[in-house]
């Protein structure tokens, strides 16, 4: 049995979204596909993109619902995931901070996956799980779970927070981070709303 997002106010657990296989997309969302699964993302993937018949897993499959929105979440997401300043430890550290605020099933699967290929490690991934920093994180990686806690809790950055962030990460991480949650915010909301099981168990 395939496992749903398990957001607490959630009711049903029921697919909203067709599970498309490769076969019965349009030319719009074919290019989507496309574009998903032969770009960064399909180089080695952390965790698997489709099911045994092609179809798209996560938050993947909902952007094929509006393939012109849907391209534009996608591109957002691998300029985020891959082309960002921010360390890979330092992204998946703000991903897993977000999932967890969120109880994101699919993204913590995901990126806890990806966090390991980072170098993050099991008693890491174990303090992000309670919503707490790391003691081994690095004096940056620690300031990026603060700007991101604080951003999930109360949608904004105090005067003390703003400044903080901004003089250990400087003006262009921070912004990619405030991005990135926004990013992954936006994704935990898809997966809720079209009920996106878990993948079967790898």
């Amino acid at each position: 049995m395939r496992g749903v997002a398990t957001f607490a106010s959630m009711t049903g657990n029921e697919r909203r979204a067709p599970w498309l296989a490769p076969d019965e997309l349009d030319a719009g969302q074919r290019a989507l596909y496309d574009a998903i699964v032969g770009g960064d993302r399909g180089r080695d993937p952390a965790f698997a993109l489709t099911d045994a018949h092609g179809r798209l897993e996560g938050p993947f499959d909902a952007m094929l619902l509006a393939p012109a929105t849907g391209g534009a979440v996608q591109e957002l997401g691998a300029a985020l995931r891959y082309r960002t300043s921010l360390t890979g430890r330092e992204r998946e550290i703000a991903v897993l901070a977000v999932a967890h605020a969120h109880d994101s099933a699919f993204e913590i699967y995901a990126h806890e996956r990806v966090a390991r290929r980072s170098g993050l490690s099991e008693a890491e991934l174990a303090d992000l799980r309670e919503g707490r920093a790391a003691g081994t994180f690095g004096a940056d990686e620690a300031q990026v779970h603060a700007v991101v806690a604080a951003l999930v809790a109360t949608r904004d950055l105090d005067d003390a927070s703003f400044r903080a962030g901004e003089a250990a990460l400087g003006r262009a991480r921070l912004a990619e981070l405030v991005t990135l949650v926004g990013y992954y915010e936006m994704l935990a909301l898809s997966l809720r709303v079209w009920r996106v099981p878990l993948p079967d168990a790898d």
